[in-house]
């Protein structure tokens, strides 16, 4: 289920209409299967979230929706590998130690 909230987004929450108000349910009038889809969307999107380098999480950490969330990072991800991202992180350090050198 968790995979499904990536793949084709959350769940719609239902409405319901009290003294001419509609609104839509909360967590604990969802039947058990609406529960258990709730809580894969938010795993989902916090699993995506935990996965990230800090420099994605902060572009993306603002979504809630992980079908949203795993497009965005999907997008920002594009044409990159995680050693481009390590070796980035890595040029500062090799600039400043090449400043020092001896040589």
């Amino acid at each position: 289920m968790i995979l499904e909230s990536v793949e084709h987004g959350p769940l719609i929450w239902s409405t319901i209409e009290e003294n001419g108000v509609t609104g839509t349910k909360k967590y604990e009038e969802l039947f058990a299967t609406e529960k258990i889809q709730a809580d894969c969307d938010l795993k989902a999107t916090n699993i995506i979230l935990q996965g990230l380098p800090s420099e994605v999480y902060s572009l993306v950490n603002h979504h809630r929706v992980a079908k949203d969330l795993w497009e965005r990072v999907q997008l920002l991800m594009q044409g990159t590998n995680t050693t481009e991202i390590k070796s980035s992180k890595a040029l500062p350090k090799l600039k400043m130690s090449s400043e020092f050198s001896l040589s």
